[in-house]
């Protein structure tokens, strides 16, 4: 199956909202639809392509703020950890504390734990539990392709200082992602370019311990 990587950088985070789309089908899956819903629904359409559902790395405000809108006008569920309802909830007023206008906040379909799969048509998604930057942060593998969300970017890593993040349980999580990705895997998150595991253990100053 071949997979085609959309995405636009949206809000003021500017964050990552991707749309993978196979080529064959023009079926989509949406991962990350973080804020700007008519931005990201005006790509989908120009892609002429069909969403058939939205999973979620995390929950927090600059990923979920698309999520309520995209999901009703397509009426696809949407997939997030069951760990991440908590700051699912409190949605609203995060963005109060950041002075940005809240959208509605999204109803999850189904909750999802530990590591698994998922697929939908020809799509066959692998994710995994990689906490740390919140509680339920999750990874999708897709085609030795892997959407890491704010866990890790090129030349750093995500930040532990909100509620429910933990440095040393971030480490743990890059560790567990080592281990599951090959070093030239595109690696793709939330902020900023994409990367690989081999290019974040060469020059990433945060895993200088991991190399070995």
């Amino acid at each position: 199956m071949s997979i085609i990587v959309d995405f636009v950088t949206v809000g003021p985070f500017k964050e990552n909202s991707f749309i993978l789309w196979e080529e064959e089908t023009s079926v989509a899956i949406l991962i990350d639809p973080g804020d700007e819903p008519e931005v990201i629904i005006s790509k989908i359409e120009f892609l002429k392509v069909t969403p058939l559902a939205i999973l979620n790395s995390h929950a927090h405000l600059d990923h979920i703020g698309a999520v309520s809108k995209i999901k009703n006008e397509y009426s696809i569920p949407f997939y997030l950890h069951k760990k991440e309802n908590k700051i699912l909830e409190h949605y609203p007023e995060m963005c109060s504390m950041f002075g940005i206008t809240s959208y509605d906040t999204p109803i999850v379909d189904h909750w999802i734990t530990g590591d698994g799969e998922i697929k939908f048509n020809s799509f066959n998604i692998q994710y995994f539990e990689t906490p740390g930057h919140t509680p339920g942060g999750t990874s999708y593998i897709i085609n030795d392709m892997c959407f890491c969300g704010d866990t890790l970017f090129s030349g750093s890593i995500g930040r532990t200082d909100l509620p429910g993040g933990d440095y040393s349980t971030l480490i743990r999580s890059i560790k567990k992602m080592k281990l599951k990705l090959s070093p030239n895997w595109p690696i793709f998150p939330g902020h900023g370019p994409s990367t690989t595991m081999g290019e974040e253990l060469i020059h990433n100053p945060f895993l200088t311990s991991l190399k070995d």
